[in-house]
């Protein structure tokens, strides 16, 4: 959604019906349909987290540099990626208006500052956990007549 929002000429070449315009209506109705979506996951009992890993634009050109230099990670790294880069500011613009019309309380997004790869994954760790945590989940007690039940029916498969 992210590219096509960057670069609108993807979108208008799909050959959509009704080939969208660069007005706002298009993005806000895409946003509300994710939002309709997390909301009606939400009501039946999914829990949803978002991650937006925050990458400086420094920290890219480092591991851009790195796919480069090792060649186990050469297959990584695209020309496209350069190219892509030139468009940095629209794509931050971008994330901004899209994290921010798609985060709810129901469907929360939690930007992560990605550029030390351990602490962002510390970070969305407890941020899994504490969701965990809060669903409260238990197993079901069971009652003296399901006990006895479970009794009689392991005497039958002794035998």
């Amino acid at each position: 959604m992210l590219i096509v929002h960057v670069h609108p000429q993807i979108l208008r070449s799909e050959g959509l019906v009704d080939p969208p315009s660069d007005d706002k209506p298009l993005w806000q109705d895409r946003y509300r349909s994710i939002v309709d979506l997390e909301r009606h996951l939400h009501d039946n009992g999914t829990r949803i987290i978002k991650f937006f890993l925050h990458l400086s634009k420094e920290e890219q050109r480092k591991r851009f540099l790195a796919r480069i230099d090792e060649p186990e990670k050469n297959w990584k790294f695209s020309m496209a990626d350069i190219e892509e880069r030139k468009f940095w500011k629209d794509y931050m613009k971008a994330y901004e208006e899209c994290l921010g019309a798609t985060s709810t309380s129901d469907a929360p997004w939690y930007i992560v500052p990605a550029d030390d790869k351990e602490n962002a994954r510390l970070i969305v760790s407890q941020i899994v956990l504490d969701t965990f945590e809060g669903l409260k989940m238990t197993y079901p007690k069971t009652t003296e007549e399901r006990r006895q039940e479970l009794q009689s029916i392991r005497k039958r498969l002794e035998k």
